[in-house]
C-alpha cells in the first residue's frame, strides 16, 4: 500500500457537490492498494500514519503525532498512486489492487485508524471526487509499505 500523507489546516473531498468527508487541522492520507498488499501492509501504514510526528511541539520541532494535537484524518482512496508512467506518458495501472480487494483494504485501514481513537473522515471510494485543502507547511510524505518488508 501507499500514502501520500499531507499536514493540513483544513481538508474536505466533495462527490457531485455533496461533502463526505471534512476535517480541521490534521492529516490528509491518499491511498493505493496493490494487488499484492494484505491486512499486514494495511496495519503498518495505518499504524505509521497515526503515529507520524508531523506537528511541532513548543520548541518548533515536529515532534507530535495527530492524536497529540486533537488532530483529524480524512482518508481519500487513489488507486492512481500505482499508476506507472516508467514506460511512456499513459500511466499503466497493473499494480493497483482490483477495486473489491482495494475496497478491503481501504475500510480495514480507516477501521484501524478509528480502533486508535482518532477522528477519521473519508471520501466514496471508487467515486470521481474533488479535494480541497489548505496544505500546512508544507508538510507531504510518502509511505509505501513494500518498502518496510
Amino acid at each position: 500500500m501507499r500514502a501520500v500523507v499531507q499536514r493540513v489546516k483544513r481538508a474536505q473531498v466533495t462527490v457531485n457537490g455533496e461533502i463526505m468527508g471534512k476535517i480541521d487541522r490534521g492529516l490528509l492520507v491518499f491511498i493505493g492498494v496493490a494487488h499484492t498488499d494484505t491486512e499486514a501492509d494495511a496495519n503498518y501504514l495505518a499504524d505509521k500514519v497515526t503515529r507520524l510526528r508531523v506537528f511541532e511541539d513548543d520548541n518548533g520541532k515536529m515532534n507530535l503525532a495527530t492524536g497529540d494535537v486533537g488532530g483529524q484524518i480524512l482518508v481519500v482512496s487513489q488507486f492512481a498512486l500505482f499508476g506507472d508512467v516508467r514506460r511512456g506518458k499513459r500511466p499503466s495501472f497493473d499494480e493497483a489492487a482490483p477495486p473489491q480487494r482495494a475496497r478491503e483494504l481501504y475500510e480495514h485501514f480507516v477501521q484501524r485508524i478509528h480502533a486508535m481513537g482518532l477522528h477519521c473522515e473519508t471520501g466514496r471510494f471508487q467515486e470521481m471526487m474533488q479535494v480541497d485543502l489548505v496544505n500546512d507547511g508544507p508538510v507531504t510524505i510518502l509511505i509505501d509499505s513494500a518498502k518496510t518488508f
